[in-house]
Order: C-alpha cells, then sequence, then structure tokens
C-alpha cells in the first residue's frame, strides 16, 4: 500500500512539473524592443521624436539605418538588428520600409508589426504593381533620377509633398540629410509576406501626397490591419509623434 501511495505521489510531483514547463512554455515574454524602420529618401533620424516617448515608456528603441541601395541589402541591414535583439520585437516600418518589414517580418523574433504610412505588397508583389490602380501622388512628379540609377526628391518635393506640415526648419534639416535611394527598390518583390501571419496595425495618413490616401486605406483592409487615420503629410511620425507613439504602444498589447 505505502508503495502505491509514493508511486502515486510520484507521478502525481511529475504532472505537476509538466504541466507547470507548459504554462511557462505557452506564456510569451513580454515585448520591449521596438525596431524602427525608415523610408526612402529619409534616414534614421526621422524617428528622432517618437524615439524618446517610447523610451519614456521603459521601452529599448532602435532606429535601423538601412542603406536604401537595394532591397537585399536593406532587408540583411534589419534581420542584422533584429537578431541582435534580447526578446521578441515589434517591427514598425514607414513607406518604403513597409516594404522591408513584409519580408524581415518573417523572423521568428518578430511578435507583430506596424506600417506607418508605408507599402504593405503581398507575396510577389512590389510597389509599382501595387500602386497602378490608385491616383498618382504629386511627390512622384518631384522625383530627380541620378545618372547612376538612384533618385533623390527635390528640395521642393521634400517641402511640398514630402514633409508639407512641419516647420520650414525641420523641412531643411530633411533635404540636408536626405540619402540616396535605389531606384530599383520600387520593383523588389516580397517573397512572402509576413503581414499574414503576425499582428498588424496600420498608420493612414490622410494629407499623404507621397502615397495615395487611397492606397493606404486600401492595404490596411487588406492586411485586416489595426488601422487609425491622421491629419498628416508623408512623415506622420514628425508631425503627429505622440499619437504615432501611442499606436505603437497598442500594437505591443496587440501582439502578447
Amino acid at each position: 500500500m505505502k508503495s502505491f501511495a509514493r508511486a502515486a505521489l510520484a507521478a502525481a510531483i511529475t504532472l505537476f512539473n509538466h504541466g507547470g514547463n507548459l504554462m511557462a512554455q505557452s506564456t510569451p515574454a513580454p515585448i520591449k524592443n521596438v525596431v524602427l524602420i525608415h523610408g526612402a529618401f529619409a534616414d534614421g533620424s526621422s524617428w528622432s521624436k517618437v524615439i524618446p516617448l517610447l523610451q519614456a515608456k521603459g521601452l529599448h528603441v532602435v532606429s535601423v539605418q538601412i542603406p536604401l541601395t537595394s532591397f537585399d541589402d536593406d532587408v540583411a541591414a534589419t534581420k542584422r538588428v533584429i537578431e541582435a535583439q534580447d526578446g521578441p520585437v515589434l517591427l514598425v516600418g514607414h513607406s518604403y520600409g513597409g516594404v522591408v518589414i513584409s519580408e524581415a517580418g518573417n523572423e521568428p523574433k518578430v511578435a507583430g508589426l506596424v506600417y506607418v504610412a508605408a507599402f504593405a505588397p503581398d507575396s510577389g508583389e512590389n510597389i509599382v504593381e501595387i500602386s497602378k490602380s490608385f491616383p498618382k501622388p504629386p511627390g512622384m512628379d518631384t522625383l530627380a533620377p541620378q545618372a547612376d540609377g538612384f533618385l533623390l526628391l527635390t528640395p521642393q518635393g521634400v517641402k511640398e509633398n514630402f514633409a508639407q506640415d512641419l516647420t520650414e526648419s525641420e523641412k531643411n534639416i530633411l533635404v540636408a540629410v536626405q540619402p540616396y535611394t535605389a531606384g530599383a527598390i520600387f520593383g523588389a518583390k516580397v517573397t512572402k509576406a509576413a503581414w499574414h501571419d503576425k499582428p498588424t496595425s496600420y498608420i493612414v495618413s490622410s494629407n499623404d501626397r507621397m502615397i495615395s490616401p487611397e492606397q493606404e486605406k486600401s492595404m490596411a483592409k487588406q492586411m485586416n490591419a489595426a488601422t487609425t487615420v491622421l491629419p498628416a503629410s508623408h512623415v506622420v511620425m514628425l508631425s503627429h509623434p505622440k499619437e504615432v507613439a501611442a499606436v505603437i504602444e497598442k500594437a505591443i498589447t496587440l501582439s502578447k
């Protein structure tokens, strides 16, 4: 009888420990890492107003400086930063950065995605293809192609179409830091769109002159993304940083 009791007790302890391990495995680690991806014609400083707001909430924030030399280079730079993070990541992309996070977001550490006035192609699609059925935004007429295949926005384009709701001083800074962007990135295709498998949020800029607001709303609907509409230019994270930070914080809770 005693041997039976001891066996039953041992079995109970084993079951308890096994159940505890299962509970530990099923409880996801909290998201403390936010990785930000800028878009074309911009650099990592485009997140300068959002970063301190997120840091004040105790989040670890990294703004990736993607090279804009090719889609593969940009995805590789993003994956490198994701891999370096300690724990799960919320991946945020602006403009062309949305294409980058659609690809890099397949990394196991990525728990959720946020598109900020961003392109969101499906698998096998590129920016050119998904934009054909929408009105041509005015900013496309202020591109300055370079002889080597790279592109710039003219100063007028930056001030009137890219960041029309910023101060003159802020616009001048954007003109000064604008990197050259490889024209080929607009034809690069996503192999597998991560938004099919990850919780997704989208910020629509209703006064965007670089991407048609109608297209932004359509992409958000296609992804079934939690959507926020802000009365902003293309660089909504600079003109409405508090609202953008709030969406990112909410996306963390949606991704748990």
